[in-house]
């Protein structure tokens, strides 16, 4: 696939079981995260370094009450996609109808700080035109996901809190196998925020 792709990083979500932990307060993006290299950033800062530059377009959606995140990603050459809801399919749509025009999108989840580069990558390599790609490790669907552009309509009709998952149904899926756990790891509570 040649034509441009963006990433598109979703930090709208509210880390309800997160906060029910670490306290109503606490905003699981923004909470110290040991990496994989061993640096210590907060939990979105270790996405946002982790997306090769590359990129032709880079989005974050987030909600407006978050400036520390919002200042962050715009740090990082990051367009900002402002939403009141905090729904994972609103925060798809939003961030596909910024940029409808591009060839494909990358959708990542901003609480997934443990995915090598190399993994983003090989979702980037194996983009096609009419395929979902989809990480695998240990045979489970993981994160990021990439859209070839013929998938745009679809991503904006999404709404809520149903993600792009229900499309896989109706598409060729190209799995993309990796030896990388950190595909499948999110940050949901604060006992998570060290890759172990």
């Amino acid at each position: 696939m040649r034509e441009p792709i963006g990433v598109i990083v979703l930090a709208a979500g509210q880390g309800e079981r997160f906060r029910q932990v670490a306290g109503a307060d606490k905003d699981k993006l923004l909470a110290d995260c040991t990496g994989r290299d061993g640096a210590v950033r907060s939990v979105i800062e270790h996405v946002l370094v982790s997306l090769p530059a590359t990129l032709d377009k880079r989005l974050l959606v987030t909600t407006a009450d978050r400036p520390q995140v919002i200042r962050m990603a715009q740090a990082y050459g990051f367009e900002v996609v402002l939403i009141e809801s905090t729904g994972m399919g609103d925060s798809i749509a939003a961030g596909v109808a910024a940029c409808p025009q591009l060839g494909g999108w990358v959708i990542v989840l901003g609480d997934m700080p443990f995915i090598l580069p190399s993994s983003i990558e090989r979702v980037l390599a194996g983009m096609a035109d009419d395929a979902i790609n989809v990480l695998v490790h240990d045979g489970e669907y993981g994160h990021p996901v990439g859209f070839a552009g013929s998938f745009g309509p679809a991503l904006m009709a999404l709404s809520g809190d149903r993600g792009a998952r229900p499309l896989f149904a109706l598409a060729r899926v190209i799995e993309v196998v990796v030896d990388d756990p950190g595909v499948l790891r999110d940050v949901d509570v604060p006992g998570a925020l060290v890759f172990v």
